[in-house]
């Protein structure tokens, strides 16, 4: 039996949570489902040797302009895995900032014409169970983040990038 997947170097996302525990999301055409669909920021694991939580805060920084004070490992999952060998870890960031304008990263092509929109985490749920949020980044990493908050936030696991 002759099997084809797809072999990925892996991805991070980053639920960024203001102080009124809103998530941010990002506008972002994907071909393949031919759909504009709102994710958290996210990027492919492509440095080599590059530890998730850096590349996680690289992706907050270039994609949204912030930085955050503090990490959470939330959740690690495979996108497709009867067909690809990509996996998924999402951090929350927390205490956001934002990049000093001399410091912001020059976004171009598809990145410049994503745009941002802060959703309050009980309203990002219902765009979940509502067939809104259709990405499954969103659809974990909220959902993830919704329990780990009715948990008093003490199960995640800290990272620094």
């Amino acid at each position: 039996m002759v099997r084809e997947y797809v072999a990925h170097t892996g991805a991070v996302a980053v639920i960024a949570l203001d102080d009124d525990d809103r998530v941010l999301l990002l506008s972002q055409y994907r071909h393949p489902v031919a759909h504009v669909l709102w994710e958290p920021p996210a990027g492919l694991l492509d440095v080599p040797g590059e530890d998730p939580v850096r590349a996680a805060a690289r992706e907050l920084a270039e994609e949204a302009d912030l930085v955050a004070g503090r990490w959470w490992r939330l959740v690690e999952f495979f996108t497709t895995p009867g067909g690809s060998s990509e996996r998924i870890t999402v951090f929350v960031a927390r205490d956001l900032s934002p990049v000093p304008e001399a410091d912001r990263f020059a976004r171009e092509d598809e990145e410049a014409a994503m745009v941002a929109r802060w959703v309050p985490l009980d309203e990002a749920v219902a765009g979940v169970l509502g067939d809104r949020f259709a990405s499954p980044t969103t659809t974990i990493g909220v959902l993830a983040a919704v329990a780990a908050r009715a948990r008093g936030w003490d199960t995640l696991e800290p990272a620094t990038p």
